[in-house]
C-alpha cells in the first residue's frame, strides 16, 4: 500500500524531492517498503 501510493505520487510529479526522499528512506527502514520497491521510486525521481 505505501509503495502504490508513493509511486503514484512520484508518477503525478507533486511532491517535493528532497522532502519524498526523507519519507522513503523512514518508509524503507520502517520496512514499509521493500529495497526493490526504494530502488525503483528512487530512480522514478531522477527520470
Amino acid at each position: 500500500m505505501t509503495y502504490g501510493y508513493c509511486k503514484k505520487i512520484i508518477a503525478s510529479g507533486r511532491y517535493d524531492k528532497n522532502s519524498m526522499k526523507d519519507k522513503l528512506d523512514v518508509f524503507l527502514l520502517a520496512e514499509r517498503i521493500t529495497d526493490d520497491e526504494y530502488k525503483e521510486l528512487m530512480q522514478m525521481m531522477e527520470d
